[in-house]
């Protein structure tokens, strides 16, 4: 097989999460450009009916399921979905999360500062249902149809920096005022994540349903100055991340290219986490 073979997914239909959401786009677009079909996973309707349209404009195959992914309903509708109009379901890639960074109203929210000595109990529920019960729900549905079909398929979880390390809080401090702290349902569920992986990809062991965590640094998302350079002093590269630099490690893992890899973590981050 040659490493452009490797990476092909022509015939092979993948599962976004998150899938209208900064980086859950570009997935959806490099799986399609490898020649998977998409499905277009999100809460937001017309958000993941755009990016679905957008693929198919270019001459993917895409198709649009807005999904709840915190009900077993919701989700069990989305493979009944998946199945009927694609046919069959080879990756799934669980990129939903809530992070309040995307949160236009999380001051009116009591997220941000995000102290944890009074951060509120229905945001941390409301995060754990959506980072690891949602992950969970979604998982079980979609690996599924992988067993059914020969018990083949890769799955690969969103997780993050700071699901390794704990946050340094310093990197929200703009002059002398501190605007924020990251909350502590981000570490904790994201940390979570990876126990997840780990758990699944020995669960799976002896089949080929394999199970690993893309762990991006910081994307540059329109992030004030202070913060990018905040961030930037902590990362080897000096800078943030471009929202398309995680496309290769996710095609890598998605694809055969990665045929001997389960239960691990590929951690793109500019080097934040080497020293």
């Amino acid at each position: 097989m040659t490493i452009q073979e490797k990476f092909d997914l022509s015939g092979r239909v993948a599962v976004v999460t998150g899938g209208a959401g900064l980086l859950g786009a570009e997935f959806c677009r490099t799986l399609a450009e490898a020649g998977a079909s998409v499905a277009v996973v999100d809460m937001n309707a017309s958000a993941s009916q755009a990016v679905a349209d957008t693929l198919t404009k270019s001459g993917y195959r895409a198709l649009a399921v807005p999904t709840d992914i915190t009900r077993p309903d919701s989700v069990n509708a989305l493979v009944e979905k998946v199945l009927a109009a694609l046919g069959r379901l080879d990756v799934l890639v669980n990129s939903a999360a809530l992070d309040p960074k995307f949160d236009a109203d999380a001051l009116k929210k009591g997220i941000t500062p995000g102290a944890f000595e009074d951060y509120p109990l229905d945001q941390w529920s409301a995060a754990l249902g959506v980072n690891l019960t949602g992950m969970f729900l979604v998982t079980q549905a979609c690996v599924r149809p992988m067993i059914e079909r020969g018990k083949k398929g890769s799955i690969i979880n969103i997780c993050s920096t700071y699901g390794l390390n704990g946050p340094d809080q310093r990197i929200y401090i703009k002059g002398r005022e501190r605007v924020a702290f990251k909350p502590v349902y981000y570490t904790v569920t994201k940390a979570g994540v990876m126990g997840f992986t780990k758990y699944l990809a020995a669960y799976y062991a002896g089949t080929e349903i394999r199970v690993n965590a893309l762990t991006p640094g910081g994307v540059f998302n329109n992030h004030e100055d202070y913060f990018v350079k905040n961030y930037s002093a902590k990362t080897i590269l000096g800078r943030m991340a471009k929202k398309d630099e995680m496309n290769g490690a996710l095609l890598f893992l998605a694809s055969d290219a990665s045929s001997y890899m389960t239960g691990n973590n590929v951690v793109v981050d500019g080097g934040w986490t080497a020293w």
